[in-house]
């Protein structure tokens, strides 16, 4: 993951990055319920939970740039099915920005892989023992 990511965005960028999340996770989460909620077959069933998943883990910024790719591969098979696709198009846009911009800093992935603060200690110098 620190290979993808060279930093995780603080400040407004990281707000807008958390709004971008939020957007997409929000607008997943809904028309996955949505879905569910029309009683649809077995297989559709199981595309609305694929879904909802998504949208949680992009909700609460896990394994965004692996979400936002799953993200990008479910609008793009929404948008041949009938049925409106500009919102599905929107998606895959704003799962590709999350892909290559990452999660931002109010994420769990900035907590988990976030760059970390390391102390080496001088061990040349003689410190006194208390």
């Amino acid at each position: 993951m620190r290979r993808l990511l060279s930093t995780f965005a603080h400040g407004s960028a990281g707000l807008g990055l958390l709004v971008l999340r939020l957007a997409a996770g929000i607008a997943l989460i809904v028309q996955g319920a949505q879905g569910l909620l029309a009683q649809p077959p077995l297989m559709a069933i199981l595309v609305q939970a694929v879904s909802i998943g998504i949208g949680m883990l992009l909700a609460v910024g896990l394994w965004t740039q692996y979400a936002g790719v799953l993200l990008v591969v479910d609008a793009l098979c929404h948008i041949y099915a009938p049925g409106p696709s500009f919102r599905w198009m929107l998606l895959a846009a704003m799962g590709a920005a999350l892909t290559l911009l990452g999660p931002g800093a109010w994420s769990i992935d900035a907590h988990r892989f976030g760059w970390r603060r390391v102390d080496i200690r001088d061990r040349t110098r003689k410190d006194p023992p208390f």
